[in-house]
């Protein structure tokens, strides 16, 4: 017995023992150590899937969203642009509807002259320079339009 005991206290047991110890723990603490960690690699993989799922559920929709946000923009934009625009309609109409502007835009655009008064055109030197012809129809008076529209159908009869 005393060969037992001492083989149990004998320095190289206890170092051995040690050693086996010490390796117990160190194998104990990597197969814990592992297994958390493939744990959290297997959860953060679910994580990441369903991460990866919710995007690409969402994905459509939100473009959806957005293409319908900008489109209620560029629709209430038009919307205030033609009620502008009926505005300016309604108050051109409104000025129509008054006789003095009426007979102002009728004697400026025609060249109405109301009985008693000479009319008067007065012609722009440069102008006078450039004949008839070089002059749009846009910038001749209207009944210069309308004499020339006769004189031309009466000379493509004879």
């Amino acid at each position: 017995m005393a060969g037992k005991d001492r083989d149990r206290f004998s320095t190289t047991t206890r170092i051995r023992l040690l050693g086996e110890q010490t390796a117990a723990r160190v194998y104990r603490s990597q197969t814990r150590r592992q297994a958390r960690r493939s744990r959290l690699t297997g959860r953060a993989a679910l994580l990441a899937l369903v991460l990866c799922t919710l995007i690409v559920a969402l994905a459509y929709p939100m473009r959806q969203y957005v293409s319908q946000r900008a489109e209620i923009a560029d629709m209430e934009r038009e919307k205030e642009q033609a009620s502008e625009r009926v505005e300016r309609l309604r108050d051109l109409k409104a000025r129509w509807q008054d006789d003095a502007y009426a007979e102002q835009q009728i004697r400026q655009r025609l060249h109405h002259v109301m009985p008693g008064e000479t009319g008067y055109i007065v012609i722009d030197p440069d102008a006078a320079r450039t004949s008839r012809a070089d002059l749009g129809a846009a910038d001749r008076p209207w009944y210069s339009n309308v004499w020339d529209g006769v004189d031309t159908s009466d000379a493509s009869d004879q």
